[in-house]
């Protein structure tokens, strides 16, 4: 199996040994975002606002390998306070990604001064395997 990096300067950069993104077996898996805007380092403050950021971090990395959300066939979800930012988060990621909606899993977590972070798996087009 190849696997191949797929790095932008359009998303956070990775603050750990781990990429941004792999091409392997003809998808793309992204690392998780949080919503760090890449140019400022700034987060927002509210749950709408980071995750729309985490979604234009997720978007940049498909962009780099050539896909759009319309790629995008598995999403896992972090979010600080489940219960508590669900609607907010779930409002603002149905309006940005296109339907049909991929396969989600949403989870409470203990994330580091952020209220969500999404990571996702994107198939790349008929007979592209990323090589």
């Amino acid at each position: 199996m190849t696997r191949q990096e797929v790095r932008t300067e359009d998303a956070p950069r990775p603050a750990g040994a781990y990429s941004q993104g792999i091409v392997a077996n003809g998808f793309l898996y992204t690392a998780g975002f949080g919503p760090q805007d890449p140019r400022t380092g700034e987060v927002a403050d509210t749950i709408e606002e980071q995750t729309a950021q985490v979604i234009r971090n997720v978007e940049a990395v498909l962009v780099a390998q050539g896909l759009t959300l319309a790629d995008v066939v598995k999403a896992t979800v972090h979010l600080q306070h489940l219960h508590r930012d669900f609607a907010g988060f779930n409002a603002t990621y149905e309006s940005l990604l296109p339907k049909p909606y991929p396969v989600r899993t949403t989870v409470g977590s203990d994330l580091a001064n952020i209220l969500v972070e999404i990571d996702v798996v994107a198939a790349l087009p008929d007979g592209r395997t990323g090589e």
